[in-house]
């Protein structure tokens, strides 16, 4: 019992520090491609050859422990003439602690093109978005509260009442593609300018720092489906966390694969087994991360993540430019 009660507090002090002082991580999406705007503003308009484009992103981390992280994501965009490139916008919720703290950021993008030939093209995008955080003091528990014997029967002496409930502010991002036919790579800083996000005290949103690389290539082709092999490697850096994201897409026809891994530089977290169906006028993926690291034993059950993404024609139809080809999902 008592060892029961001091891991609880141990989770709720963490906790705790997370909503004070602590600076924490962006949730992250195992289908990057299929959520692209939240990845990279580069690629605001570059989908869909510059038609308008809707997606929907959800993600459950670790049900098994109480909907502790829960991500919501609408993004839209497409490419417009008269500005030279893409615009977009994205909305995105992110719930933790079963909904203790909440974030909510919403998103004006643009993406600048650049042909530099018939054959290399780039994209630069920018970010401006709105943050804003809330979390429910009353809901929270801390170590003053315990006692050893029959758990959490104490008031803390916490000021709750006086304490902040919401802090919001502005934020700006920026992002790099570069595309030929077959390989693509990019770049992206999210929170350039590291705003304070503290409740208590200051606590600065560290820049998140992005790099992608991939390829897509036909390897087969029967009747009219064309089979295609799309590698692709993800590496991202906040503050002291680094993750790396490696793995390959099988495409045949409407169908596609995807075996993924995802590590730091100490863990090996987990793998990432994903399936989508591609259509002309939508595309839906679904894929589930198989948690190897030592949460496995605290049976979390992996996350589930789900994609949908509408592709709209477009009512006047643009000049023609290299799109990327990049993988779906």
């Amino acid at each position: 019992m008592k060892n029961n009660i001091f891991r609880i507090a141990l989770l709720v002090f963490g906790f705790t520090l997370l909503g004070k002082t602590a600076n924490a991580q962006d949730p992250a999406f195992s289908q990057f491609y299929s959520n692209p705007l939240y990845l990279n503003p580069a690629f605001a308009g570059a989908n869909n050859g510059g038609c308008p484009t809707a997606t929907l992103n959800y993600r459950d981390q670790w049900p098994g422990i109480g909907r502790t992280y829960v991500t919501y994501s609408a993004s839209y965009d497409q490419h417009i003439d008269a500005l030279g490139g893409g615009l977009g916008v994205i909305v995105a919720q992110d719930k933790s602690g079963s909904g203790n703290l909440n974030t909510l950021h919403a998103s004006l993008l643009y993406s600048y093109l650049l042909e530099v030939n018939r054959d290399f093209t780039i994209k630069a995008g920018f970010e401006a978005s709105y943050r804003s955080l809330n979390l429910n003091w009353d809901n929270l528990t801390f170590g003053d509260m315990i006692d050893p014997t029959y758990g959490f029967i104490y008031q803390t002496d916490e000021d709750i009442v006086n304490n902040a409930d919401n802090v919001s502010f502005p934020d700006f991002s920026a992002g790099f593609l570069g595309y030929t036919e077959n390989m693509y790579f990019g770049f992206a800083a999210h929170h350039l300018t590291q705003p304070d996000q503290g409740f208590i005290s200051v606590s600065n949103l560290p820049t998140k720092y992005t790099a992608h690389i991939g390829g897509n290539f036909p390897i087969s082709r029967y009747s009219n489906n064309v089979t295609t092999i799309s590698p692709n490697f993800l590496y991202q850096r906040q503050q002291d966390f680094q993750q790396f994201n490696y793995g390959v897409y099988l495409n045949r026809g409407p169908i596609v694969g995807g075996l993924w891994t995802r590590n730091s530089i100490k863990n090996f977290d987990s793998f990432i087994l994903m399936f989508g169906l591609v259509q002309d006028a939508f595309k839906f993926g679904y894929s589930y991360d198989i948690t190897v690291s030592n949460l496995k034993n605290s049976n979390t059950l992996g996350a589930h993540e789900l994609s949908f993404t509408l592709y709209m024609p477009c009512r006047n139809k643009s000049k023609l430019y290299n799109t990327i080809s990049c993988p779906q999902f």
